[in-house]
């Protein structure tokens, strides 16, 4: 359910909410990365779900995109 709740909110967004959204995934994405290579994260799960957060951001950019052009 979570996951469908969070393509919903995103499929809601404009392109610039998008982009600002897609940032701070990538962000967030690094700082775990960061946390990671110094040994202070412990829950390593969280970067998959970042990478897979990222990728449904960027699937609904590329549709949106798609659906304007057509």
């Amino acid at each position: 359910m979570k996951r469908k709740d969070f393509m919903n909110d995103i499929r809601a967004k404009s392109a610039d909410q998008l982009k600002d959204e897609l940032v701070a995934a990538k962000k967030e994405l690094f700082n775990l990365r960061f946390q990671n290579a110094t040994n202070q994260l412990d829950n390593t799960v969280q970067i998959r779900e970042v990478r897979k957060k990222i990728a449904r951001i960027q699937t609904v950019m590329t549709q949106k995109s798609a659906a304007a052009e057509a």
